[in-house]
């Protein structure tokens, strides 16, 4: 007696026909049962009437598939993938077999192959950790998640930088990339103003709780205080809104991952090594992944607002701080004392509030009343130890190791002239022994 071998969907069949036999069963009520047409039932009751059971094995077993890949197809992807695509994931490699080299290949078909060539292992299923949902913003502009993201993009071809990211909450479109040194108040003021000059004004940043957008210090001052990026988007009338936790802000923090799995074989790819041609290349870059994984809105309206006549970027985007001119018209500004020359009598300007502003390139402007005051510098005081918060310690100290870098000809580097004499353990004479006789 032979075993055959049959699927779920075919034992089915084998008891349908079985019941059509026993004439419980009409052909029109068996194909409703199987999901097939009451013309395929006469096929498969013709077959089980002249061969039986066997009758109804797929006629398709143990041949090859008639989709098979060409083996060409196979022995051209598998190539390809050895000299270029190595250590990219399946979902990537694909999009680029298909766009770069025209292989017709399915994402599946290019993980199979990757991982008979050992190129990908599969993933094991996490646990799933369960967060409370939150549905996408209704309108474009309505909420932008933003975040920084240090990394390796250049892979060594340059020095290590952080990219910040800006995405829209509605329909997950980038709105943002720029490569910077750190996350700091003028990096992302140079970041919002190409958002700003680009899209309008959004309703609301959605950040973390990094000291750019957040007083963190315990007895700062009033609960109100904001800080100088606070200022900024106060005076734009865009609200800053802290997520309690990573999750909170998922959708940002995904991409972030997906940017730093994909961006930097895009740049390897392309050649790219140095930040201010990476800058260049990131909008072709997110218009290609927006093209690629951007949602639809819920709604057609959209919440940007476009920039008014009043919106001085260059002077909200500058730091501000506000000083009392002393009797002798002089001010204190990150440990340099400035004096004010005017040609009015100096008693009128005393005891005066101006504003410092420091822009990027560490220039300074003194403001009284919305107009420029003329200055000199009239002392520098000794540099002493500065604050500096967790996320900036890695380049504080890149800083530092630049700036206090020996000489080649430094007395350190040139070594001992003489060997230093071997030490002694024997006390001298003074010294009480303690040992017997």
């Amino acid at each position: 007696m032979d075993l055959l071998t049959m699927s779920t969907k075919e034992l089915s069949r084998v008891e349908v026909m079985g019941r059509l036999q026993e004439k419980r069963l009409t052909q029109k009520e068996a194909g409703k049962i199987l999901g097939i047409s009451e013309r395929q039932v006469k096929r498969l009751w013709k077959r089980y009437r002249e061969k039986g059971v066997s009758g109804l094995v797929s006629r398709r077993r143990g041949k090859a598939s008639n989709n098979r890949m060409m083996a060409e197809t196979v022995q051209a992807a598998v190539d390809w993938l050895h000299s270029l695509y190595a250590d990219f994931g399946p979902t990537l490699a694909c999009e680029k077999l298909v766009e770069a080299h025209g292989l017709k290949l399915s994402v599946g078909s290019v993980r199979k192959l990757m991982i008979e060539e050992e190129l990908w292992k599969p993933k094991k299923a996490r646990k799933v950790e369960v967060h409370q949902m939150r549905e996408r913003r209704a309108c474009l502009g309505e909420l932008v998640q933003v975040d920084g993201s240090p990394h390796d993009w250049f892979e060594g071809r340059a020095a290590k930088c952080t990219l910040l990211v800006f995405i829209d909450d509605a329909t997950g479109r980038l709105g943002q990339l720029l490569f910077v040194e750190s996350e700091n108040f003028f990096s992302y003021c140079q970041a919002t103003e190409g958002y700003l000059t680009r899209h309008g004004k959004p309703g609301a940043f959605y950040s973390d709780k990094h000291g750019v957008f957040r007083v963190n210090q315990p007895g700062a001052g009033a609960s109100d205080v904001l800080t100088q990026f606070g200022r900024a988007m106060q005076a734009l009338e865009i609200q800053i809104i802290c997520a309690n936790s990573p999750q909170a802000k998922g959708r940002v923090e995904r991409v972030n991952q997906t940017l730093q799995d994909r961006l930097p074989k895009e740049l390897r790819l392309r050649g790219i090594s140095s930040w201010e041609a990476g800058n260049v290349f990131l909008p072709e870059y997110m218009d290609d992944f927006n093209r690629r994984f951007a949602v639809l809105p819920k709604s057609t309206h959209n919440a940007h607002r476009p920039l008014a006549a009043k919106d001085d970027l260059a002077r909200l985007f500058m730091w501000q701080e506000t000083r009392i001119l002393s009797k002798n018209l002089t001010l204190q500004f990150e440990k340099v004392v400035y004096q004010i020359q005017t040609e009015r009598p100096s008693y009128a300007m005393r005891k005066a509030a101006v504003t410092v502003c420091l822009d990027a390139q560490n220039n300074i402007t003194i403001l009284y009343k919305g107009k420029s005051l003329t200055y000199t510098i009239f002392h520098h005081q000794t540099k002493q130890s500065e604050v500096v918060q967790s996320k900036q310690i890695d380049q504080a100290l890149i800083n530092q190791s630049k700036a206090h870098k020996p000489a080649p000809n430094h007395p350190w580097k040139k070594g001992f002239a003489f060997p230093l004499p071997p030490s002694t353990d024997a006390p001298s004479k003074g010294d009480i022994s303690t040992s017997r006789k």
